[in-house]
């Protein structure tokens, strides 16, 4: 008899309630339970779980470790997917071993290399994935004559963290005076460069950005799942142009995301991020981890997430190909239960009490609204979704959450 498989996700985004949704319903009919953390007691993770702990607030990286090889060991865990703390906790992957757990993430020299967005593009242009122009800025001066040098190129000046995940801290420069056009309508990424410069003199703390063009659409995420021996067992790219969500298997896409995935030794799950430099594919950002978006690939029949564990388990399930590719979609608003009562501030002496059980509906993906809010948002039938038909089981706590519709 197969035993069972137990897979934790800790501190994860909102959406990847998915991907514990396909670890449940795997092609090999493996029975999986599932553990999760995190330090909201409202996230919808900890409700889709099968056990759950609120984590400690407050722990410093080396801490972290500690908390973690503990959660392992006392809940059994064959598989730890971590996204907190990724460094820390791949740079004691021997240890993790030792209480038999299996780390669903790349080695700390790779996970080094990309968590600073220069040390990263210096690294892929070495091996020759093209990159955008950039500039690293830490002060005023140094960012009026990046501005200057892209906006005389014809560019649009854009900045980000040099370091950080997803389009946290991301903004794009113009040079129209503040006014109530700012003040109308949605936030916007949009910030007036005199009062950026003047946020900048008025703090005594230096900022680490990196200036560069704002890259045009199509932007195109290519999922990666890479064995320990280095070598690709799938490469799918998502494309994003505005509203309209698609696949493709086009190698100006495929072709420097597997250079960079074989190339680092990104193991397991990566998402490689690209977009138009003038007429061309140009990198711009690699994730160390399972992307949000990655249980879209369920349109394509691919379940990513169970060939990723059978992979750490050590069960290599070899090429994995989309047998068709999924339709052109979106992605609208719907709901999606929580646990029935918030739980208060975790107390260190908590830390051992469980979350119950809470059983989740059809999968759906996390999506921001214009206001900033989480929702989530599913990639499943249509049918399930809308006004014209029921929408499925809802607690009496819900966030809002949504489901793909073909266009």
């Amino acid at each position: 008899m197969v035993s069972r498989v137990r897979v934790w996700l800790n501190r994860t985004y909102a959406e990847n309630v998915f991907f514990m949704d396909q670890l449940r319903r795997n092609p090999s009919d493996r029975a999986v339970e599932i553990h999760a953390t995190h330090g909201d007691a409202d996230s919808p993770v900890l409700a889709a779980a099968d056990t759950a702990e609120l984590e400690p607030e407050g722990l410093s990286p080396a801490g972290y470790v500690e908390y973690a090889l503990d959660q392992c060991a006392r809940r059994g865990i064959d598989v730890f997917v971590p996204r907190l703390h990724q460094a820390a906790v791949v740079a004691h992957r021997a240890d993790f071993a030792a209480v038999g757990t299996a780390l669903l993430a790349p080695p700390p020299e790779a996970v080094a290399v990309f968590h600073d967005k220069v040390i990263a593009y210096e690294a892929v242009q070495a091996i020759g994935v093209p990159v955008p122009p950039w500039w690293r800025v830490r002060g005023a001066e140094e960012l009026v004559a990046a501005v200057e040098e892209l906006e005389a190129a014809g560019h649009r000046a854009c900045f980000k963290p040099a370091s950080g995940a997803g389009g946290v801290g991301f903004r794009v420069i113009t040079r129209t005076p503040f006014s109530l056009m700012h003040l109308s309508g949605f936030p916007s990424p949009y910030v007036p460069l005199d009062l950026v410069l003047e946020a900048l003199a008025d703090s005594e703390e230096q900022v680490d950005w990196l200036v560069m063009p704002r890259l045009e659409q199509p932007e195109v995420s290519v999922d990666c799942l890479t064995g320990p021996d280095n070598r690709l067992r799938m490469a799918v790219g998502r494309t994003k142009n505005g509203r309209r969500r698609g696949f493709t298997l086009h190698e100006q896409w495929l072709e420097p995301a597997r250079a960079v995935a074989e190339g680092f030794g990104l193991h397991y799950l990566s998402n490689i991020q690209f977009r138009m430099f003038g007429d061309r594919p140009v990198l711009m950002d690699v994730n160390t981890r399972p992307a949000g978006g990655l249980h879209q690939l369920s349109l394509c029949g691919i379940n990513a997430p169970w060939a990723a564990v059978q992979l750490a388990l050590g069960e290599d399930p070899g090429d994995v190909a989309p047998p068709f590719l999924g339709q052109d979609y979106t992605v609208v608003s719907g709901p999606r239960p929580l646990r029935g009562v918030s739980l208060p501030q975790q107390r260190a002496e908590e830390l051992q009490q469980a979350l119950p059980v809470v059983a989740g509906p059809a999968p759906a993906e996390a999506v921001e609204t214009a206001d900033g809010s989480e929702t989530v948002g599913s990639v499943g039938p249509v049918s399930a979704v809308g006004p014209a038909g029921p929408i499925g089981p809802v607690g009496p706590v819900g966030t809002r959450a949504g489901q793909a519709l073909p266009l």
